[in-house]
């Protein structure tokens, strides 16, 4: 996609989001956004576009790593549980309760009865979020084997981004299969009328992006807030004298004016 142009539709939809915020903190929304697919499928990109521009007291962003083993012997959604929104905020959960469908299920991180549980668990727990007035709207971000290959590669040669690559990574790419049966089933018994998947074309990042930001402003109604004109009062100096900026430890200045 031409970068000019993402850049401007880009602009446009963050204004747009910028203006949902203000309406969830006004009328006290309950919003959470799952983002879920395989590794290197373009999630944390476009969180980072969504988030970017908004305010971070209001929307946050939930990337909760390995549980401990503390966690592991809580109720499986607990640890979840403690990172949903109050009133007035949205929550972009970077992979979610979801974990045990996939990698949990596929890399043997949780047993099967455990697994089998979550998927008969799961719809109920989503009724009960949206029963008591939280919005939910579920993405997978889809990508082909090839694209994916290219994006690892990206990683790994990539100084800014080799970071973004483990070995669990290689685990999953060796496990392509038994990671497309795994959102398979995931899709048979979580893709309900109440909270349906919406599935994100993005081996074009750019693309899957605007249309993930567009799909999120349609979902949710929101009107924009008229702000009353402000205007900015004059500075009250008087009687006071600052101390000699001379004092203050200044950073060195490596970038002159060219």
């Amino acid at each position: 996609m031409n970068k000019k142009v993402y850049e401007s539709e880009l602009k446009k939809l963050q204004i747009e989001l910028v203006a949902l915020q203000q309406w969830v903190e006004q009328q006290g929304l309950k919003v959470v956004i799952l983002f879920e697919g395989r590794d290197a499928a373009g999630k944390g990109g476009a969180i980072k576009r969504i988030s970017e521009k908004l305010n971070p007291r209001i929307c946050r962003i939930a990337a909760l790593p390995a549980p401990s083993d503390r966690e592991k012997s809580q109720w499986y959604f607990q640890r979840y549980v403690s990172h949903l929104p109050a009133n007035g905020e949205i929550v972009l959960f970077d992979r979610s309760w979801y974990n045990r469908a996939g990698v949990e299920h596929v890399m043997g991180f949780c047993s099967d009865s455990e697994y089998a549980e979550f998927l008969r668990s799961c719809p109920e727990f989503e009724r009960m979020l949206l029963r008591s007035g939280f919005v939910l709207i579920k993405y997978w971000f889809s990508v082909s084997d090839e694209e994916q290959e290219k994006r690892f590669n990206e990683r790994l040669n990539d100084p800014l981004k080799r970071w973004k690559f483990s070995p669990m990574d290689l685990e999953a790419r060796s496990r392509w299969q038994l990671y497309s049966e795994a959102k398979d089933r995931m899709f048979a018994h979580t893709d309900t009328r109440q909270s349906p998947w919406f599935v994100i074309d993005s081996n074009d990042k750019k693309k899957a992006r605007l249309n993930c930001i567009h799909h999120l402003l349609s979902k949710i109604p929101y009107q924009h807030i008229s702000h009353e004109k402000v205007i900015l009062p004059e500075l009250d100096t008087r009687g006071y004298i600052r101390a000699p900026v001379e004092e203050q430890h200044w950073v060195e200045d490596h970038y002159p004016d060219q």
